[in-house]
């Protein structure tokens, strides 16, 4: 198959859905040799942060002098989105070579695999097959049952904090949505997080004691933050002054859980320099979260697609700018929105709602609808694409946000750069 082949063929997997459970990627995974268990694995699951804290990680780890595989989803542009080697998007042509030999195997199964099933067993084998030195591997959701989690033994597992999403599949409290994240910890290897709810952590702890896996509590070793539109310096224990390319006031609790990785990796005997760690956080580059398109005008896209993630999104707007922005929201029918209204008006001049790309995506007019009963007093209007809210939005100011799901950054990824004269 070539790469446009495959794009069709993923597509038309897509409409299986979500099915919980691993027997079908282990079976899947089986047929290839269990690539999973031939690499050495950093797998890094919880609902916020998974794909800035594996990016940092990725590239300091590639600066260190390993080869490093990285899987995360969801693709933002294409499909070889989800698989990088030493922090680059590998090519179409090895893509179609290695995922037309899961595909073959998955197509002669009798329960057949998940797109993201079919995702994962093709990162695990695309690593092995490249001799990565070491691969990070993010959950695409959950833990437990989740696809990616089919590898014998870690490195190392990574929790990056426990809230509630995915509350159809995971559960209603912390406590429950905790238990599937913990489920990715293996026996004897070390797990890191970032959580500090009491009853989340508890539930950690006490996975890991299962386990004999040693538990660390991330300590707090970045000890000062300076944001600009330019970066992010961080004034660290035992690192020194960093700089952090990613923006948003959430980057610098991330960049600290990846620095209390470092450390354990070094127990573990990974040989990783401070020159390194400065060298991985400065050059480091990770699409969709405070994502600065452009300076004159404004142009950011973050992909808060949660409660919590828009909390901190919101704080991060009202510490880089005094103005009011125009907001382009967008997100999926299966989230949790009553809170979106109270987060956004104080940082709101006026909203603009929009509908992603995917089959999952809440209708523009119905979130405009939510959105307008719990602010009768704001003006929001809906637009049928986000071109045509883009086009909108420069109109009127020099300061426009995009938000929500990451399925709308594809769209506005090709509208903005349709713009003319930007920079």
């Amino acid at each position: 198959m070539n790469y446009s082949e495959i794009e069709i063929y993923l597509k038309q997997v897509s409409e299986r859905g979500v099915k919980l459970g691993l027997a079908r990627v282990k079976e899947l995974a089986n047929c290839l040799g269990n690539p999973q268990n031939q690499v050495k694995i950093i797998h890094i699951t919880g609902t916020n942060g998974k794909g800035s804290v594996g990016a940092m990680l990725a590239n300091i780890l590639k600066y260190a002098g390993y080869k490093i595989g990285h899987f995360s989803s969801p693709a933002l542009l294409n499909l070889n989105d989800y698989f990088r080697i030493n922090s680059k998007i590998i090519s179409d042509k090895l893509l179609a070579e290695i995922m037309s030999e899961v595909i073959f195997h998955a197509e002669q199964m009798l329960d057949k695999p998940t797109e993201f099933e079919i995702l994962a067993v093709t990162a695990y084998l695309l690593f092995a097959r490249t001799k990565c030195q070491i691969a990070i591997i993010e959950c695409c959701m959950g833990g437990d049952t989740d696809c990616t989690n089919i590898n014998t033994k870690a490195l190392l597992t990574v929790i990056t904090n426990i809230q509630k999403d995915h509350c159809a599949f995971l559960g209603n409290t912390l406590a429950e949505i905790a238990l599937h994240k913990a489920g990715i910890i293996k026996y004897n290897a070390p797990v890191l997080t970032g959580e500090k709810n009491l009853e989340a952590l508890q539930v950690i702890k006490n996975q890991a004691n299962l386990l004999h896996a040693e538990c660390y509590l991330a300590e707090n070793l970045v000890q000062d933050s300076n944001f600009t539109l330019d970066g992010t310096e961080l004034i660290c224990q035992d690192f020194g002054k960093l700089y952090l390319s990613l923006l948003g006031l959430y980057q610098p609790e991330n960049a600290n859980l990846v620095l209390n990785a470092v450390k354990i990796l070094r127990k573990l005997n990974i040989k990783i320099s401070n020159q390194a760690v400065k060298n991985g956080l400065a050059n480091c580059s990770w699409h969709g979260r405070f994502e600065l398109f452009s300076k004159k005008p404004y142009i950011i896209f973050d992909g808060a697609h949660n409660p919590d993630g828009m909390k901190i999104l919101i704080e991060s707007l009202k510490k880089y700018f005094t103005e009011k922005s125009i907001i382009i929201i967008g997100i999926m029918a299966d989230k949790d929105d009553s809170g979106y209204a109270e987060l956004l008006k104080p940082c709101a001049d006026y909203i603009i709602t929009v509908q992603a790309n995917h089959q999952r995506a809440l209708h523009a007019e119905l979130l405009k609808t939510s959105l307008q009963e719990k602010m009768p007093d704001m003006n929001i209007i809906s637009c049928d694409s986000i071109a045509q809210a883009l086009e909108k939005a420069l109109q009127d100011s020099n300061q426009i946000i995009c938000l929500g799901s990451l399925y709308l950054y594809p769209e506005f990824y090709h509208a903005v750069k349709k713009l003319e004269n930007f920079g």
